[in-house]
């Protein structure tokens, strides 16, 4: 297990130019985390399905330069440069430094895209810091090619972490588990560890995301979990996660798909019952949002189909159902919920296995 000691890169070398270009995805999770202590460290545990066609795709150019007072580095988003997103990234790098002081060295020009569209409750910030943190890492192996591949992806989940918290769950793995929890002591709160040992019932498990909103959410992540501070519910809610996190490891590993139905609704529930219980409280979810969910159940109870949804901190709905259930739910999702999305738009996806290389 590494600690945080074990990040801090020491002995590379240099290189002029080098370049790396890496995908990586968003992610869901099943078992939520929301509220967070200092330096990004999970208030509970999470686990989550990583996606495999909801991406940012980063490339990243490295070219030494002269002078190591201060961060040099220029972005492209979708082709254009994008000066809003130049302060995160500034901060991601503040936040990293001690662990890569090596970027100080050298010019970054960072080109990056997403399959999906952008703060619109689908993850975007865990995708984008994700594959930041691929391409970074490669330069780190660039210059000190003796790192380890195991070093390499937990200390790439580590940084990520230090950009967006639940990024870390976006580097590898179809079902990743964030958070210390008393069951498993390779579970950390500093990197995201992959939860390998999962029933064939869930192989391709299946995620279209019905886009209710794709406009920025009124209340950003960040402040929903800063209002967890103090919450009257805060401690219940945490030790309900620790429970959930250990029931739905169990699910997964025996199949019992009914049973997963159960608890990651009631975690998406929770999650917004949350926001709508702080101070200053906040609803995410819209109208159209409730539509949906009830005619999932309504669907569920008459067809006996294993379909469930789950949400993130947004208006946004994802469907979850297996593989084997596609044509009849993807039917279901045309005929009947369509109407509920903005300008009938959705995204088909599925479990993936995390950040890819190209």
């Amino acid at each position: 297990m590494f600690s945080e000691k074990d990040f801090i890169a020491s002995n590379y070398s240099q290189v002029d130019t080098a370049n790396f270009h890496w995908s990586a995805p968003s992610n869901i999770a099943l078992v939520k985390y929301w509220g967070k202590k200092e330096n990004q460290i999970p208030a509970n545990p999470s686990i989550s399905f990583t996606l495999e066609n909801c991406k940012t795709i980063t490339k990243l150019s490295a070219t030494k330069k002269e002078g190591y007072e201060n961060f040099s580095f220029d972005l492209l988003f979708e082709g254009k440069p994008k000066e809003d997103f130049k302060p995160k990234i500034q901060k991601f790098l503040e936040r990293i430094v001690l662990y890569c002081p090596f970027l100080k060295e050298y010019h970054l020009s960072i080109d990056t895209e997403n399959t999906f569209p952008h703060s619109s409750g689908i993850a975007s910030s865990a995708s984008g810091m994700a594959a930041l943190a691929m391409n970074i890492m490669s330069l780190e192996k660039t210059i000190n090619p003796s790192i380890s591949d195991d070093y390499f992806y937990s200390k790439a989940s580590f940084l990520a972490r230090l950009g967006s918290g639940s990024a870390c769950r976006s580097i590898k793995g179809k079902v990743v588990v964030w958070g210390e929890n008393k069951e498993n002591s390779k579970n950390s709160n500093l990197f995201g560890v992959e939860f390998s040992n999962i029933h064939s019932n869930f192989k391709n498990y299946q995620d279209t995301i019905l886009l209710v909103d794709k406009g920025e959410k009124q209340v950003s992540s960040t402040v929903g979990h800063e209002l967890m501070h103090n919450h009257p519910f805060a401690e219940k809610r945490f030790e309900q996660a620790h429970e959930n996190l250990s029931k739905i490891k169990t699910i997964l590993k025996e199949g019992i798909v009914s049973e997963f139905i159960k608890i990651v609704e009631s975690e998406a529930l929770t999650l917004h019952a949350m926001m709508m219980t702080s101070m200053p409280y906040f609803i995410l979810m819209k109208p159209n949002t409730l539509e949906i969910i009830n005619r999932i159940w309504k669907y569920r109870t008459e067809t006996q189909t294993p379909v469930c949804f789950t949400l993130d901190a947004g208006a946004n709905v994802h469907v979850l159902y297996p593989e084997k259930d596609k044509e009849k739910v993807l039917d279901f999702i045309k005929n009947e919920l369509v109407g509920y999305c903005q300008n009938e738009q959705y995204i088909c996806d599925q479990i993936g296995d995390g950040a890819k290389s190209y």
